[in-house]
């Protein structure tokens, strides 16, 4: 064979290998391969993503509490749209021919190709008269979603709300996509993973009026949607709509506690918000109003607000007394005479009997008492120092969970604050630190800050002689035990033992029920043994406020509970009485004192402050 015969041999062999190769891949690519066949039909064919219900939440009784009403998003995809009656669809939709326009230049930004949101949260009255006219608009359909409904106006700040997720989180979890939903706080958002449940697709073909015609492949592709967890809440639906009640036209908290278990019963925040203003279109609009309230009801004060526990903290330093035994229940001091004096520093105190032991102390809550008691500690030769004895009695104060967050299972909660020995030392100077420069730590003034839940996490170790469980406001998650929960059924037990919880629990009760008269008589109830410590934390922007601790019955107590009412005066005045209602209205099922029940219901206390 010459050598022009064999490069042509050659040359036709690679032709034929060519065209047999294109013929090969046009074969894989139309019989075998029907992802591309797909994709060429993304102008027929519609997906339709199906969003699962979230789950509902019950109260500690079985309550409905939340639950979902179906709305829908009106959806836009740029690149099938066709000329439209603008005027007809602004009328049925309520918008605005600019509204109109905005909305479709963000789209068009956000993608061409791809569907989004145009119009969210259209109501089941509005999307039935807009449906008849949906396939003159051609590029628009809708698909369902629900919206969070609350049959009771309570409890906004524990269940949170639900709203748009924003570009961070889409980029950083490929769950969402834009015009996705989001718990943004309270249960919503600690819960979201368990409450969002897992979004399904449908795929439909449509016409050339994009009207659906069927599914796509009989469904072949197509994924079904997974309701979310319903959650059983520990609160108690009657107490909390109580509370409520009773702290309205008031500033402050009541967090209530199930000793035995951490479980909250309550958890109000005043003033509160109606929960359906978080919700639907109306939404932004109303938490803009919201959050320029003056008297902020979007603050969580039973996690955020931080004051000094005032007198209730005496029972802390009677507790570390005891146990270091620096006091023993019979010590007394020398005569209050309306308080603690040395040299030139007076720190007052009311009129009672004198001399006092620990429980008559607490019982009266005398400052004197604690005065000397806290500087016996600090100054006392054993501890080497006036630092080794304070950190040492700081070590005792962080086991009642103070300083830190206690972790209960709402978001946004503050740590209290215990200050370290370093504090005072930048205050006053190296080596020159004395105990009579920190005196007011003794009756829980200077600066210690306490959060609402960790004082009634305090009446809650006290009622429990020495131990709790961390305060949580779930319960159940679809009816079971989830392994997120089992932090919260860990006993955690403070550096107190539990035989010297007597005495502080005697004056406690003394306090309230002490035929002699006591701070806290104004919370005794008639058949019940309410244990309770006064105290008034000072405020130097204003009038005092007033906080009451207490858990009842005396043995095995069912209940625990703080109540802060800001710019109120003596605890007695208004905390002792709102917590006594609290406390019977939990355990009776009624209230038996209308007349101190009026009293607080018609109490005005904003002293000024509304709009």
């Amino acid at each position: 064979m010459n050598p022009f015969s064999q490069r042509k041999l050659i040359i036709s062999g690679v032709f034929v290998l060519m065209v047999l190769t294109y013929i090969v891949k046009l074969f894989f690519l139309q019989v075998i391969d029907q992802s591309y066949k797909v994709s060429a039909s993304n102008n027929v064919l519609r997906r339709v993503t199906q969003y699962p219900a979230r789950g509902l939440m019950y109260d500690r009784n079985g309550e409905l509490l939340v639950y979902n009403q179906a709305a829908y998003d009106l959806m836009v995809t740029p690149n099938q749209l066709h000329e439209f009656d603008t005027a007809l669809f602004c009328s049925l939709l309520n918008i605005t021919k600019q509204q109109v326009d905005q909305r479709l230049r963000k789209a068009k930004r956000y993608s061409y190709y791809k569907s989004s949101v145009f119009l969210e949260q259209i109501s089941a009255e509005e999307y039935g008269a807009f449906q008849e006219y949906l396939f003159q608009f051609k590029g628009f359909y809708t698909q369902t979603r629900s919206l969070r409904r609350y049959p009771q106006n309570m409890a906004a700040h524990t269940f949170g709300y639900v709203g748009e997720v924003d570009e961070k989180t889409t980029k950083a979890d490929k769950y969402y996509n834009q015009g996705d939903y989001i718990g943004i706080s309270g249960i919503e958002k600690l819960y979201e993973e368990d409450l969002r449940g897992k979004k399904g697709v449908e795929i439909f073909m449509v016409d050339v009026h994009n009207r659906i015609k069927g599914q796509y492949k009989h469904g072949r592709y197509d994924t079904l949607a997974i309701n979310g967890d319903d959650i059983t809440l520990t609160i108690d639906a009657e107490l909390q709509a109580y509370g409520e009640k009773l702290m309205t036209n008031k500033i402050g908290s009541i967090v209530a506690i199930e000793p035995s278990t951490g479980e909250v019963l309550a958890i109000v925040s005043a003033p509160t918000y109606n929960p359906d203003l978080l919700v639907g279109r109306e939404r932004s609009a109303n938490y803009k109003t919201l959050r320029n309230d003056p008297l902020n009801p979007l603050f969580c004060r039973p996690l955020q607000a931080r004051y000094p526990p005032g007198s209730t903290f005496k029972t802390v330093n009677a507790l570390i007394g005891l146990q270091e035994k620096n006091i023993n229940p019979a010590s007394t001091y020398y005569p209050c005479h309306y308080g603690y004096t040395s040299g030139r520093f007076h720190m007052g105190c009311h009129g009672h009997a004198s001399p006092l032991d620990v429980r008559q102390a607490i019982q009266h809550s005398c400052n004197a008492y604690f005065a000397y008691a806290f500087r016996d500690m600090l100054d006392n030769p054993r501890y080497r120092g006036i630092d080794s004895a304070y950190n040492h009695w700081r070590n005792y104060v962080s086991s009642f969970g103070f300083g830190e967050k206690l972790g209960i299972d709402m978001p946004y909660e503050v740590k209290g604050y215990i200050p370290s020995f370093n504090y005072y030392e930048r205050v006053y100077g190296k080596g020159h630190v004395k105990s009579l420069n920190i005196i007011s730590l003794s009756i829980g003034q200077g600066e210690i800050l306490l959060t609402p839940i960790q004082m009634a996490n305090l009446a809650s170790i006290i009622a429990n002689r020495g131990y709790y469980y961390r305060p949580h406001v779930v319960k159940e998650i679809n009816g079971e035990g989830d392994s997120k929960l089992e932090q919260y059924r860990t006993k955690i037990q403070t550096m107190v033992d539990s035989v010297t919880f007597a005495p502080v629990i005697d004056g406690m009760y003394m306090a309230v029920n002490s035929p002699a008269g006591g701070t806290a008589g104004v919370a005794a109830i008639k058949g019940i043994e309410v244990c309770g410590k006064t105290g008034t934390a000072e405020n130097p922007h204003g009038k005092d406020h007033s906080i009451f601790m207490a858990f009842a019955p005396r043995e095995n107590p069912k209940i625990a509970i703080s109540v802060y009412v800001e710019n109120a005066g003596f605890g007695a005045s208004w905390a002792a009485p709102i917590a006594s209602l609290m406390i019977e209205k939990y355990l009776t099922d009624t209230v038996t004192r209308q007349w101190m029940e009026q009293r607080i219901l018609n109490a005005d206390l904003l002293d000024g402050k509304k709009k």
